[in-house]
């Protein structure tokens, strides 16, 4: 029977009468695993039927990258100089500029920002520490964070990005914020908390940079998981290559000139 387990689950003929998602057969697979692991483990068998029971491999999800026009469309949205609107421009302008998580971004203090040199400091997976530039835009909204809306929402504490009580706002809050923006945008199907942060790394790419420069900025331990924006950004190019060229059509997908 355990055999049998995973082209069971993958036929049309099992107890639920429709194929499992790949994803779905892997986590019985372990589930399976780990029972009869827990089993020999107990004494309560000297044999493991599911020691050699593969789960099939999963495909790997590309990370979804906006357009640039669409991050144009994304930082635009906030509407009008209140001092809730300033805040959330800047939260947009970093999230874009420097790479961040949101869980670094609503980590960040004021002193984490340097606006003369254009850099901020924040802590990613691990507590690894690392500094990462950003462009003017997000200077010039970052600053008016500082002068006009911290003090407007009463800032509590050294936190640089507040809530509408002046307390640090949670990663919850901030993707609300996100969300509701992107909303606005006409891009809220296609916007999740990563979103900003797979657009920062795929367009660096798109504009030449290097893969461990950008392993640098994105703070991953490994170049490989780096690696993944690099099919992103091909991918895109052929897109855009198939789309564009007179006689792109005619040739396989495959294909290499």
């Amino acid at each position: 029977m355990v055999r049998g387990l995973v082209p069971w689950l993958r036929s049309t003929s099992n107890a639920r009468g429709t194929a499992y998602a790949p994803r779905s057969i892997a986590r019985t697979v372990a589930a399976v695993r780990g029972f009869h692991r827990f089993l020999v483990a107990e004494g309560l068998t000297d044999i493991d039927p599911a020691q050699d029971l593969s789960a099939p491999r999963l495909p790997r999800n590309l990370p979804r990258a906006l357009t640039q026009t669409q991050v144009e469309r994304l930082l635009g949205a906030p509407s009008g100089d209140g001092p809730a609107v300033v805040r959330d421009r800047a939260m947009l302008e970093l999230l874009y500029s420097a790479g961040l998580r949101i869980s670094e971004l609503v980590a960040l203090d004021v002193d984490d920002v340097d606006l003369t040199l254009r850099t901020v400091r924040c802590l990613g997976k691990g507590r690894k520490e690392r500094i990462v530039p950003f462009g003017r835009p997000a200077a010039r909204a970052v600053d008016a964070l500082l002068v006009r809306a911290r003090p407007a929402l009463g800032a509590s504490g050294p936190w640089l990005v507040c809530n509408q009580r002046g307390g640090r706002l949670t990663r919850q809050g901030a993707w609300k914020i996100v969300k509701r923006h992107a909303d606005r945008a006409g891009l809220g199907e296609v916007v999740s908390p990563h979103t900003l942060r797979h657009s920062f790394a795929t367009h660096l790419l798109d504009g030449g940079a290097d893969v461990r420069v950008v392993q640098e900025l994105l703070g991953h331990a490994s170049v490989n998981t780096t690696q993944i924006y690099t099919q992103v950004s091909t991918t895109r190019l052929r897109t855009v290559y198939e789309r564009a060229h007179p006689r792109a059509a005619s040739l396989p997908a495959t294909a290499e000139r």
